[in-house]
């Protein structure tokens, strides 16, 4: 049902003209419920008065007084003006300074009461204010809603709120207030009436305006850390509306159908056996287990395998794809590139090689006419399996009998990337893999419609990885860590953050240094350069001549962070490291400790570097948990950047934050998953799911 006071346009607002209202727009402000739900994101304590005697220099202060003075000044800058105040109380007086205000000359005039708000400052004349905030008192506006908007700016906690184009922050205050007037005493609310009794919530109305403008009792640092009771019902009432959604959507697709439930019978464990080219984990086993069985399920599986670097996630989706090939069914694979997808493709290929399965591999350079004898072989049902990007999705492929749908490192791809290739199936078993652990926090949003598995130890015969923190000036020492390992029979990558040099930032490429490094450092090494501006055969060949040892030294770009596997690999230099984020040094530290050698990671780091930089650096030195690690990133850089995207399918939050308010996403995901459970949702809850839920979260619907 439509909340009509809080679904009224911006626009009819008194205050918001054509221009602050395109303002408003821009900044995603277009209705009152908007504007209400845009909380402010600082608060400063106005309400407590001091004597002017007792300021100080460096301060914030409040004062009220009378002003005894005032007068607007010329300069000798044209165009540039000064308006001065002496505003007094019974303890003394105080200097105030504007600049280029001229209007306050008739608004601030001798004898007018006045409350003066803002840091003190001090010169070679004793202590003034620099264009402080001011707010008259005494004879007000006649008119309740002016009676109401004075007071706003001082003599309380106010408010301060993002900005929006030309709205300032006194505006953005006049006109929450103004709209908080619109709305009747009490307002329909989606938490249900049982569960705000049990947790003690306050009423919709009630929040909304304590979090605008708080009782002066209120304590500031509570409202700063967004922990006083009124914000927390309203960002409750958030994470929990969008839990819901989830939740149901679980709960519908769980009740969907597949056009064929596989079986697992001892052919198919001997065919999946066959396969195998070691003996699994106990993590890789567990999670086998929970794949199949969704597999066997009528419903089609949505589940996420998580696995540190080196886990061995491949090896359980392929035999998880055996079974279903085995059950007639077909299988298709998409990894994020060409480079990732040609690799993933020769190790299955190889695995699968004296099986009755034909794979084959479908990239954007696949040439036209094998890109056409693909396309039949796959329509037909002669190709069992696909490896391929992107292009799995893009072209136009149509499957014989697609059942199962492998996507690795699946938050490289858009949401609607990702639920086009599911559609291309017959309601198929999804399985999305990713070696970025994800934070608890975004397992509640992003996969929170999925079952998620996790692989936690590695494959046996894997030692720690030495990681070491370098600064620029010792670089040499890291020189002479190269020689000794590739004197020793191993190789190292070289990572660097661009292609080539750049005028406006300061960082070394990849395309000068290997120059440089061949010629200059390591002459007497084989080094080849890999980047994602090379062509595809170019690119193959330098991958190919360094797995097979014919290459000492590969520079790169980040173009290695994920699934490339060079056994010998035994050290990997990222320079530049304070440029990148957590989880991707920790994907690029996992290209080397794939062997039974000691290997090492250096980070080497410009000077001086900033202390958000140390505190990854450190992090990374620490500790190889990348859980552990995947925490502290989402910490530092936050949900927005963690993957490096924002495609991933994160909500549009307008009051919680998912680092910040993490233990409200868990209650509220215990409360939505609790009511869903128990049956049918309250008709008006019902209605926003079904019809609101994915615009006001900003999602994308799929498959």
């Amino acid at each position: 049902m439509p909340d009509e006071p809080l679904a009224t346009p911006l626009q009819f607002l008194k205050g918001v003209g054509p221009r602050k209202a395109v303002d408003l727009h821009r900044a995603g402000l277009d209705t009152i419920e908007d504007l209400l739900y845009r909380l402010p994101f600082r608060y400063e304590d106005r309400s407590r008065m001091r004597p002017i005697t007792s300021l100080s220099p460096g301060s914030r202060a409040a004062v009220i007084g009378e002003i005894r003075t005032a007068h607007l000044a010329r300069t000798r800058r044209r165009g540039f003006m000064i308006f001065h105040a002496v505003v007094a109380d019974a303890s003394g007086s105080v200097r105030c300074t504007w600049f280029n205000q001229a209007f306050l000359r008739d608004i601030l005039k001798a004898h007018v009461q006045v409350v003066i708000f803002g840091e003190v400052k001090l010169d070679s004349s004793g202590l003034h204010f620099l264009n402080p905030e001011y707010e008259l008192v005494g004879e007000r506006p006649d008119g309740e809603e002016a009676q109401s908007i004075a007071g706003l700016h001082t003599g309380r906690i106010v408010p301060f709120y993002e900005k929006a184009g030309c709205v300032t922050p006194n505006m953005h205050r006049g006109l929450v207030r103004a709209a908080l007037l619109r709305l009747p005493p009490s307002l329909p609310d989606l938490l249900p009436a049982d569960l705000r009794t049990r947790l003690g919530l306050a009423s919709r109305r009630e929040a909304i305006e304590a979090s605008h403008f708080p009782p002066n009792d209120e304590s500031v640092d509570d409202l700063n850390a967004f922990r006083t009771p009124a914000q927390q019902r309203l960002i409750f009432e958030e994470f929990f509306l969008f839990q819901v959604g989830h939740a149901w959507r679980r709960r519908t697709a769980a009740s969907e159908v597949k056009s064929f439930v596989p079986v697992v019978n001892g052919r198919i464990r001997e065919s999946a056996a066959r396969v195998l080219p070691f003996r699994l984990t106990s993590g890789q086993r567990q999670a086998l287990k929970e794949i199949v069985d969704d597999m066997c399920r009528s419903s089609p599986m949505h589940r996420l395998l998580q696995g540190d670097v080196g886990a061995g996630k491949t090896i359980v989706a392929l035999i998880a794809a055996v079974v279903a090939m085995e059950n007639g069914l077909q299988a298709a694979f998409m990894a994020p590139t060409e480079l990732l997808a040609t690799q993933h493709y020769a190790n299955i290929a190889r695995l699968l090689g004296s099986s009755r399965f034909r794979v084959e591999l479908l990239t954007g350079s696949s040439a036209g006419h094998a890109r056409r004898a693909v396309h039949a072989n796959i329509q037909r049902g002669t190709t069992h399996m696909i490896v391929g990007t992107h292009t799995l999705v893009q072209d136009a492929l149509t499957f014989h009998r697609l059942g199962f749908v492998i996507i690795d490192e699946q938050h490289r791809f858009g949401v609607e990337q990702r639920g086009a290739l599911r559609a291309k199936g017959l309601r198929p078993d999804v399985l999305l893999m990713t070696a970025t652990p994800i934070p608890r926090t975004l397992a509640l949003t992003d996969y929170s419609e999925l079952d998620v598995s996790k692989i936690s130890d590695l494959p046996p015969g894997r030692k720690r990885i030495q990681t070491h923190v370098v600064a620029e000036p010792r670089r040499d020492d890291v020189y002479r860590l190269i020689r000794e390992q590739v004197d020793a029979g191993g190789q190292a990558y070289v990572i660097y953050p661009l292609v080539e040099e750049s005028e406006k930032i300061d960082l070394k490429s990849a395309t000068e240094m290997a120059a440089h490094l061949q010629a200059d450092v390591f002459p007497s090494y084989r080094v080849a350069l890999l980047h994602g501006r090379m062509k595809p055969d170019a690119k193959a060949r330098a991958m190919q001549a360094f797995a097979a040892g014919l290459v000492h030294i590969l520079v790169s770009t980040t173009v290695v962070e994920v699934g490339v596997d060079v056994a010998n690999a035994r050290v990997i230099v990222v320079e530049h490291a304070e440029r990148f984020g957590l989880s991707q040094l920790h994907q690029l530290r996992g290209r080397v400790g794939r062997g039974p050698w000691a290997s090492h990671c250096v980070l080497l780091h410009q000077v001086p570097w900033t202390d958000d930089a140390r505190q990854r650096l450190k992090a990374m030195a620490d500790t190889q948990d990348g859980f552990v690690i995947a925490e502290r990133d989402l910490e530092l850089r936050g949900p927005g950047d963690f993957f490096g995207t924002r495609q991933s399918g994160l909500p549009t939050l307008r009051t919680g934050d998912l680092v910040r308010d993490r233990d409200v996403m868990e209650a509220a995901h215990r409360e939505a998953r609790h009511l869903v459970d128990g049956g049918a949702l309250p008709a008006d809850l019902q209605h926003f799911v079904e019809k609101g839920w994915l615009g006001q979260f900003g999602l994308i619907e799929v498959g």
